[in-house]
Formats: C-alpha cells, structure tokens, sequence
C-alpha cells in the first residue's frame, strides 16, 4: 500500500495549477483501476503542501469536509457550476501520461 500511496502522491504533484484530476484517473495511472477509493483513503493522509485539493470525484464534486477546498481551486480560476460541481469541461487534466 505504501508504493500506491508514493505513486499517488507523485501523480498529485504533476497536477498543474487550474486544473483538476479524478480518484478514478489517479488510480488508472497509479496501473491500479479498480482502486479509485484507495485513492482517495491515500490522500487522506496526504503529506503537508500536497495539491489534494485538485482532485475531485467524477462529477467533480468535493471532498465532504473540506469546504476550504473549493476556496483553494476558485484561488487558482477553476469555474463551478449551478449544482457547485467543478467544471470538468473545463478544468479536466487530461494531459497526464501513465507513470511508467
């Protein structure tokens, strides 16, 4: 579990500015598909300074909790709509390759 973790971790990171990932890609690229809630229990206990704040559910909906994450992604021009969802279309990173 701690590999999926690191491996989780060195996604996050690569997230850039403005933009949002799902658990679900982070487990895809993590070679892990089945494991989008693993995901999100490695983010949990994410290290200080970690972007965790990128990564949303497939809707694009936010962590329970959390409400300063929505303040953090507004901060960086990320766009909500109506039902308060990230605006995918927009902001998805779909530019992120597998780790190898």
């Amino acid at each position: 579990m701690e590999e999926f973790d690191a491996e989780i971790y060195d996604i996050v990171r690569q997230i850039p500015p403005g933009r949002v990932v799902t658990y679900g890609q982070l487990a895809r690229l993590a070679q892990r598909p089945r494991w989008a809630r693993r995901a999100g229990r490695a983010l949990a206990n994410a290290p200080e300074g970690l972007p965790c704040h990128r990564v949303v559910n497939s809707s694009g909906r936010l962590a329970p909790g959390w409400p300063a994450q929505r303040e953090l992604l507004e901060h960086e021009g990320v766009t909500f709509r109506r039902n308060g969802c990230v605006d995918l279309s927009k902001h998805l990173w779909e530019e992120i390759a597998p780790i190898a």
